[in-house]
């Protein structure tokens, strides 16, 4: 069996990287060395849907399936009084985020960026654009995106 926490850390990970920006599971990612949260932008990763049933009659639940959603988060600099979050920076953190189901340049096999997940690796990786939102009361602009993780354990 693939365990689910095993596969969030190695999401948030993976986002992490391809955006450069801090990510929070389930919360606003906060800063260790202030313990303050991070003003954006980040990322919000929710967990949804992990499939364990490969439906075959000797299932042994060597496979699974992550669907994961992330929310990327622009904002105003708090730098700069009266600013606010644009659509030039939540497409590029959209951009970047995207990068995480992009496969390796020249046709060689595998994905551009490693999802490192112990005991268990990834065969496929999917991404749905759901769309933006917008508060214009708190000036946050954001941008969602669904991900599908298609998994096999490695042992």
């Amino acid at each position: 069996m693939i365990p689910r926490q095993a596969v969030t850390k190695a999401v948030a990970q993976l986002l992490a990287t391809t955006t450069g920006k801090p990510v929070g599971q389930l919360t606003v990612p906060i800063n260790p060395a202030t313990g303050q949260a991070y003003p954006p932008p980040y990322t919000l990763l929710y967990p949804l849907d992990h499939t364990t049933d490969d439906e075959t009659l000797g299932d042994a639940h060597r496979t699974a399936i992550s669907v994961y959603q992330a929310t990327l988060v622009s904002g105003p600099d708090p730098s700069r009084p009266g600013s606010h979050g644009t659509v030039e920076q939540v497409e590029w953190l959209t951009d970047k985020a995207r990068s995480a189901v992009a496969r390796a340049a020249n046709g060689a096999p595998g994905y551009l960026h490693p999802l490192t997940i112990p005991g268990a690796t990834c065969y496929r990786r999917e991404a749905t654009e759901v769309g933006a939102t917008s508060d214009p009361n708190d000036a946050i602009i954001s941008y969602v995106i669904r991900f599908r993780f298609y998994l096999d354990s490695a042992a």
